[in-house]
């Protein structure tokens, strides 16, 4: 089998994702493209023999030199549908001032496209909809992304007005944003507080307010990935087994994982899962209610009780209602 085009198109990305960073590493290049070091490292020669002026650092990478730009490369067709699917998502799950760029980063990227393509991408985009389960920023903070994003960049701190669920009234916080992530249908900013002198996550929509300042990070921070591996192994958990109809289980799927799910066994007519729950008292037994009456709980006695004093809880506000309706 001739390789000669498959590499001709490796290296004429190469080349693009150069051109996409100050500096790429050749086991990025590796990894993208799933070749060997060694590959990679003669696409490079042969980048450098037709004329591309690049130079490399021992243990750093690959950099274009300044001001070295290739003229505007043509997308496919599919290639300017995915970003149609991304501007969909992009306009439900990030903040004004994001979308806003986004979409007029598009409206460029369909500008170059031939007029047959323009119609076909048309017709795609017509008919997509995104629809979140619910709002994800504050209406009183629209831009809270954008200015996360741009405290970061320029390792700046920012103020938040912050209300937490249990709170009735705002806090004041000074943070220095280390990362932000989307997890269980929220978005989340993980930074260092000043006041808690700690790092605290903070939950997108409850930012009432958000101001950036000129004041500099006072700490050198590790990748976000790091903090929330910590997270993980800090928490305390609590092994949960549990019997689920084989019927019902299977529309458990999705909500399983944000329970602290380890792993599922067929037992019978019954799938037995294990947990480790990071919040038994609230978060699990209020979930396990919803499937209750097709589920047994195998361990820990503790949810038992727990779950037996939620649903004497229920029965006593429905006797409580059904009394007050007879009494007028």
């Amino acid at each position: 089998m001739d390789e000669t085009p498959k590499r001709f198109d490796r290296i004429v990305a190469i080349l693009i994702q150069l051109q996409s960073k100050r500096i790429v590493k050749a086991h990025e290049l590796a990894e993208r493209f799933e070749v060997s070091l060694r590959t990679i490292y003669r696409d490079i020669r042969t980048l450098e023999a037709s004329g591309v002026p690049l130079y490399s650092e021992a243990g750093i990478g690959y950099s274009l030199l300044e001001g070295y730009r290739l003229p505007p490369v043509m997308f496919t067709r599919e290639e300017a549908s995915s970003f149609i699917a991304a501007e969909k998502l992009m306009q439900k799950f990030i903040d004004k001032e994001l979308g806003s760029h986004y979409a007029s980063a598009t409206f460029k990227l369909k500008a170059v496209l031939h007029n047959s393509d323009k119609d076909w991408v048309s017709s795609i985009e017509s008919n997509v909809l995104m629809q979140p389960a619910s709002s994800l920023f504050n209406e009183k903070s629209p831009n809270t992304l954008a200015l996360l994003f741009k405290s970061i960049a320029e390792k700046t701190q920012v103020i938040l007005r912050y209300k937490t669920a249990e709170a009735e009234q705002t806090v004041e916080r000074a943070i220095e944003p280390v990362g932000v992530f989307h997890d269980n249908n929220n978005w989340y900013t993980l930074g260092y507080c000043h006041m808690r002198n700690d790092y605290r996550q903070f939950r997108a929509d409850r930012i009432q307010e958000i101001y950036t300042t000129e004041i500099p990070f006072t700490i050198i921070h590790q990748p976000l990935e790091t903090y929330l591996k910590k997270d993980k192994l800090v928490c305390p958990t609590t092994k949960v087994r549990i019997l689920v109809d084989r019927k019902i289980a299977k529309y458990l799927e999705y909500e399983k994982k944000y329970q602290g799910f380890v792993s599922e066994q067929v037992a019978g007519e019954n799938i037995e899962m294990t947990f480790l729950s990071p919040d038994l008292e609230n978060s699990f037994a209020r979930w396990y209610l919803m499937f209750g009456d097709c589920a047994s709980i195998l361990e820990p006695e503790r949810l038992k009780a727990r779950v037996s004093e939620l649903l004497d809880k229920m029965q006593s506000g429905i006797r409580k209602d059904s009394t007050n309706i007879g009494s007028e």
